[in-house]
């Protein structure tokens, strides 16, 4: 497997609904819920769903 390959497959583990966790983790602090699922494509319920796997990390 070339370096690149496995750097795409780590990459991937750290999305969670297709969203890059970090990314979401800083947006968050400042964007209100609707922000955030316009942002990312997502549904309220899904942002619900990030923020408490966010708090449990």
């Amino acid at each position: 497997m070339h370096s690149s390959e496995k750097t795409g497959l780590i990459q991937r583990k750290n999305d969670l609904f297709g969203v890059d966790f970090h990314d979401f983790i800083e947006k968050q602090e400042q964007a209100t819920m609707f922000e955030l699922a316009s942002h990312f494509g997502l549904s309220i319920g899904e942002v619900r769903n990030l923020k408490k796997h966010y708090r449990r990390q």
